[in-house]
């Protein structure tokens, strides 16, 4: 009786490491297309272009810039999201100003959009040509609350 249960048990093994699991991944919907308005400050964001490059628009009250491309717009993946960073101020000798969007994840399921809160980081990095004024904290950053749409858009 013991060796039937054993048989059994064995061919209840054998059957369920044959099933396929899927992924949960294989099933998510990811969005490539990102619209976020915070104060004073409007996002897009696109994974990719009908170039096949990704492109970025900050837009705030003094300016409306356009990125192109991986050498403009820098993403990294983190826990906690990507981190999609761009410059919004460049100067020779007073150092320069980036914004950083946090991407969360986005699950769209079988919706082609869905609405997505994060934030925005803008993050000067103080330069002085002269060497003594580049000493302490040299990094200072300000958060802007995000909210939007993440949407998978056929290109």
């Amino acid at each position: 009786m013991q060796t039937r249960n054993l048989i059994g048990s064995f061919t209840l093994g054998m059957l369920l490491t044959a099933i396929p699991v899927l992924s949960a991944k294989a099933s998510e919907a990811v969005p490539d297309f990102y619209q976020f308005q915070g104060k004073n400050v409007n996002i897009t964001y696109s994974t990719t272009s009908f170039t096949g490059k990704p492109l970025f628009t900050y837009k705030d009250k003094q300016q409306t810039l356009n990125f192109t491309g991986n050498e403009q717009i820098r993403t990294v993946e983190t826990e906690i999201g990507t981190l999609v960073t761009v410059t919004i101020r460049q100067t020779v000798d007073t150092g320069n100003t980036l914004f950083t969007l946090i991407v969360p994840r986005v699950n769209l399921g079988n919706s082609q959009s869905a609405t997505v809160e994060t934030k925005g980081i803008t993050t000067t990095n103080r330069f002085s040509a002269i060497a003594k004024f580049n000493q302490g904290q040299i990094q200072t950053y300000t958060i802007i609350p995000l909210t939007g749409t993440a949407q998978a858009v056929a290109f």
